[in-house]
């Protein structure tokens, strides 16, 4: 069954008006781990805010049988017990020329009935936050069974060829980072819309501080690392939490999701603050002073918005390592490769102008993007007036625009000009897809 958000959790704006015609969206994610559901849930509360009917599916669903749940348990399962097997597959599956293979068409084209059947008849667009979905949604309208615009928000910093769909009208990208690895791609109608975090993830404020830390029983005048291994608690965590602990310079603070196993292990280790699934992240990320992840999805984001500095620390394969990449090259977060610079960053971060430097990225990434509201509007019609024009790029015959000019621009719009400045002076190939990103160049 859907999950229904027919409520707007906020009056619709009377200056930005809907046109007429039907006004349901569908969002389709998947249950692998967090981060799609969490995409999806920020999508809805921001179109029910503006009128629409939303409906939200879970791909696994979508796939007969029981398949959806074995490729969830399959996923699961490599991470956890053969993460070099997980490389393979990621590296092997991230190839353009390929995409997908002939096991995953099978499987994608067993859910394209149940999708078709799944929509109901005002629909005006599908939003997918899942690859699988995506390349769904885009052999259908490919085929023209899919008659209203699908849409693809890219939940990763880093672009794997499958979140790429032929036949998706529009991919929406929460950074010029990612947009631009989509655009090199060939992704059709790249945006650069933000982030879709929840509101609630807010810098903290002097009353908020200590009252989070004295609510989840934390030590109140020491430097806290919020370590996070999203839902799964995946990934050389016990590892991660004791090295940070000896250190000396700030005391782990972790949560392991639903492993709950993982909790109890940590606290024989020594881990005096371990927890498994916490409802209040805002809250606990109010009581901590710096975010080390190993896998760069939502929860990095919501970090952001909410103030802290972010590392990526002991990775997991596959889009642990490319996120940690993209995220670094877009000065958003550090990417410790090695132990010894472990403490190093996190006293840059916690107490030096590198630190200073994240939080104001992070803050302003959330506060400057535009949100996906235009980009999707724009494509059902529904004349939605944005305050602020969409970054998409359009392509003028050609024309190319100063480089230099339109880089910092787009930087300059999301707050991230020094950070990007920095990263692509010393990464001149990945200069080079957001630069042909930005110029319009679809060579």
């Amino acid at each position: 069954m859907p999950h229904r958000d027919d409520l707007a959790s906020e009056p619709a704006p009377s200056a930005l008006p809907l046109g007429s015609g039907p006004r349901r969206i569908v969002l389709i994610s998947a249950s692998v781990g967090a981060g799609h559901d969490g995409a999806a849930a920020g999508l809805a509360g921001r179109l029910t805010a503006y009128g629409f009917l939303v409906d939200r599916y879970d791909f696994l669903d979508l796939l007969p049988a029981r398949a959806g749940r074995l490729l969830c348990s399959g996923y699961h399962r490599l991470l956890t017990w053969a993460p070099e097997g997980y490389q393979r597959l990621y590296k092997a599956t991230d190839q353009g020329s390929s995409r997908p293979g002939a096991l995953w068409r099978a499987l994608f084209r067993a859910a394209e009935r149940r999708t078709l059947a799944a929509l109901p008849p005002d629909t005006c667009a599908v939003i997918s936050t899942y690859p699988g979905a995506s390349q769904v949604l885009g052999t259908l309208r490919r085929r023209g069974l899919l008659t209203v615009p699908a849409l693809t928000y890219l939940t990763d910093f880093s672009v794997h060829a499958m979140w790429v769909a032929p036949g998706v009208d529009a991919h929406l990208a929460v950074h010029p980072v990612p947009a631009a690895q989509a655009h090199a791609q060939g992704a059709a109608g790249v945006t650069v819309a933000g982030p879709v975090t929840d509101p609630r993830f807010t810098p903290a404020t002097t009353e908020q501080r200590p009252a989070a830390r004295a609510r989840f029983g934390l030590p109140a005048r020491v430097p806290l690392a919020l370590l996070v291994a999203g839902s799964w608690g995946v990934g050389p965590v016990r590892q991660a939490a004791v090295e940070i602990q000896k250190t000396g310079i700030a005391v782990p603070v972790v949560v392991c999701g639903r492993n709950q196993a993982l909790a109890e292990q940590l606290r024989q280790d020594g881990i005096e603050h371990a927890f498994g699934w916490v409802d209040d992240m805002p809250g606990l990320m109010h009581a901590c002073d710096v975010l080390v992840q190993n896998a760069g999805g939502l929860t990095s984001l919501e970090a952001l918005a909410a103030g802290l500095p972010v590392a990526s620390y002991r990775c997991i394969p596959g889009h642990g390592q490319t996120n940690a990449q993209a995220l670094e090259e877009a000065g958003l977060a550090a990417w410790i490769r090695e132990p010894a610079r472990l403490g190093p960053v996190l006293t840059e971060l916690l107490h030096g102008p590198r630190g200073q430097a994240q939080r104001a990225t992070g803050i302003a990434l959330h506060e400057s993007a535009p949100g996906p509201l235009p980009a999707i509007t724009e494509r059902t019609g529904h004349g939605l007036t944005p305050t602020a024009p969409s970054p998409t790029v359009r392509h003028a015959g050609g024309r190319r625009l100063a480089l230099t000019a339109v880089t910092a621009a787009a930087a300059v719009s999301l707050g991230v000009a020094a950070p990007l400045a920095h990263a692509y002076t010393e990464v001149p190939a990945r200069f080079t897809a957001v630069a042909h990103y930005l110029d319009g160049d679809r060579r």
